[in-house]
């Protein structure tokens, strides 16, 4: 029988079959694919063959092939284990939720989602939430990142999952496609799906008034139909963001506005260090490239994971 994984975990799968029928799964012993080392073999969104027992007074299956991805979102923890974990696979789009404050987003968190979305070739899309809580100066920061983001063509929508604000335009870029939503604990994806799809009444929980930073509320990956053709795949809330398994040489490509300027540089190997004639360089030089983004770029080239943890609110 073939299904795909609507929730994930850890330990059971819950498998939808193509009737729509719901069955719990598992896997037994070790199950491993090909030039992916990950915590958990089996993700949402995948696609699986499994076959039923009815050994229990329940009917559970045993997943015994994964079929080939069209793509997957993976992230490398930032403590010490350094485990890499795949969040969800064979996705349409991401959106990515940002809050300037409670809790902070920071640019070398958004840059590294941004990195890893564009090497498995997932579209994503900025939502800067909770645009009704700030004040003019605070909307002017909103305004002047999301235009860092949009100078190099990404699309940034300014929304508000408490009072509605350009809900509908999510929706309607939801319409037909598989979405997953991501963002640090505390953004607002629950809120934002509740009201999305009121039915699934997610779990939602206060902000820390301690650390400015969410309270878990989703544990594990899902995914949900809605009725006006679309799936969303809630993810728990991410502290920090590892990027995995990138060669030094094509981490500028993943970085669009770099990749752009990359014939103008002097040498074809050029990564935009020390090297002469660099174009990208010379571009951050005449204000064209933004720094926070080239600050990003050598973090990840250098793995710099400590400094980047420290750059972050929260430390995982």
């Amino acid at each position: 029988m073939t299904g795909t994984v609507y929730k994930s975990t850890g330990s059971w799968y819950n498998v939808h079959n193509e009737h729509g029928q719901s069955f719990d799964c598992r896997i037994k012993g070790k199950f491993r694919i090909e030039g992916i080392k990950s915590t958990n073999p089996v993700a949402v969104g995948d696609v699986v063959d499994f076959d039923l027992e009815t050994e229990s007074d329940q009917v559970t299956g045993i997943i015994k092939r994964i079929h080939d991805r069209q793509n997957y979102i993976i992230r490398k923890s930032v403590n010490l284990s350094k485990q890499t974990h795949i969040i969800a696979a064979n996705i349409d789009q991401v959106f990515l939720l940002i809050t300037l404050n409670n809790p902070p987003t920071f640019t070398s968190f958004i840059d590294r989602f941004l990195v890893t979305a564009e090497a498995y070739d997932i579209p994503p899309i900025l939502l800067f939430n909770k645009i009704d809580t700030y004040n003019q100066e605070e909307l002017l920061e909103i305004k002047y990142l999301a235009a860092i983001y949009r100078e190099i063509g990404y699309t940034c929508i300014g929304i508000s999952a408490k009072t509605g604000k350009n809900v509908e335009k999510v929706k309607e870029l939801m319409k037909g496609k598989t979405s997953m939503f991501a963002g640090h604990s505390g953004v607002g994806k629950s809120t934002l799906i509740n009201l999305i799809a009121p039915d699934f009444n997610l779990k939602t929980s206060e902000i820390s008034e301690q650390h400015q930073q969410g309270q878990h509320t989703t544990t594990f990956a899902e995914m949900f139909d809605l009725d006006f053709d679309a799936r969303i795949i809630d993810t728990p809330g991410i502290k920090g963001f590892g990027v995995v398994d990138m060669d030094k040489d094509e981490v500028g490509d993943y970085f669009p506005e770099f990749f752009a300027l990359k014939s103008s540089c002097k040498f074809n190997n050029c990564l935009h260090l020390e090297e002469p004639k660099c174009a990208v360089k010379d571009a951050l030089d005449e204000g064209l490239l933004a720094w926070s983004r080239y600050k990003s770029y050598v973090q990840i080239l250098e793995g710099d994971e400590e400094h980047y943890r420290k750059d972050n609110y929260d430390n995982e």
